[in-house]
């Protein structure tokens, strides 16, 4: 009887991570705006043709590009929006598989409030973990690893 350990997944790159991902956020930001902006366009023009039943559609725009942005781009085969790909790194799950749609756009809900609640001591968490997780990570329960 031989005595083997389970096999675990190897553990990941997540030298760097924090700074990167600050960096990502400010270009997805400005990829977010941009799509904002093209969408509340085609609203507000649409607005004049539907007597301005369209316009009610402004308030929930940008979170909604948001979260489907992120759901979309992280779930994608790329695993990462475009500012992680510009910084080199993507979003798995602790199993190291690629995150689903759902999964995505609440991780993406889960980092806005507590960004929007906890801003700047959600870095400090990130800090004192050694895999470098946020909260809004561990609800979800995805990584940020190097690519």
């Amino acid at each position: 009887m031989t005595n083997t350990l389970p096999a675990y997944p190897p553990v990941p790159d997540v030298r760097g991570v924090l700074g990167a991902r600050i960096g990502a956020f400010f270009i997805d930001f400005i990829v977010i705006a941009i799509l904002w902006v093209i969408f509340s366009t085609a609203l507000i023009i649409l607005g004049f043709l539907t007597f301005g039943l369209s316009w009610l559609l402004l308030a929930p725009l940008f979170p909604a590009i948001a979260l489907i942005y992120n759901g979309l781009t992280v779930s994608g085969r790329h695993r990462g929006t475009v500012g992680m790909r510009t910084f080199g790194i993507e979003l798995i799950t602790v199993n190291g598989t690629t995150a689903p749609f759902v999964v995505a756009a609440v991780h993406a809900l889960f980092y806005y409030v507590t960004v929007s609640t906890l801003t700047p001591f959600i870095l400090l968490f990130g800090l004192v973990r050694q895999d470098r997780r946020m909260i809004h990570d561990l609800l979800s329960g995805l990584i940020a690893v190097r690519r």
